[in-house]
């Protein structure tokens, strides 16, 4: 029979195995553009760093109207920790950037960046 003393310490220990394995996940370090930057001219790359290798499963840039723009991606679904696609030629306005992709862990992520365009 487990004391109670026993439990506890195997509850803390669970718990403790919980968060650590929570916050292994990859996190969005950097975008290139900044988020909620204004570049004066369109971005050559849509750039995005992570902390652990992420394999990025959808890439979106939308305009403010809805639009959406195509992007070029070269990284074949391979997890990278720099991801990189470049865009279509972008005229002035804002732009959301919305990401998804799986985690060195399996783990699904997503997310968003704005930046705009222009003066």
């Amino acid at each position: 029979m487990m004391t109670k003393f026993k439990r506890l310490a195997l509850a803390a220990a669970f718990g403790t195995a919980v968060a650590t394995s929570a916050l292994a996940h990859s996190s969005k370090e950097t975008t290139s553009p900044a988020d909620g930057s204004t570049v004066a001219q369109p971005p050559e790359a849509i750039v995005m760093t992570f902390d652990a290798p992420m394999r990025i499963t959808l890439i979106q840039v939308t305009g403010k109207d809805g639009t959406n723009y195509p992007v070029t991606r070269t990284d074949n679904m391979a997890p990278s920790k720099t991801f990189q696609a470049v865009p279509a030629a972008l005229p002035d306005g804002s732009y959301t950037v919305n990401w998804r992709g799986l985690a060195e862990d399996g783990h699904a992520m997503d997310g968003s960046f704005t930046f705009s365009v222009g003066n």
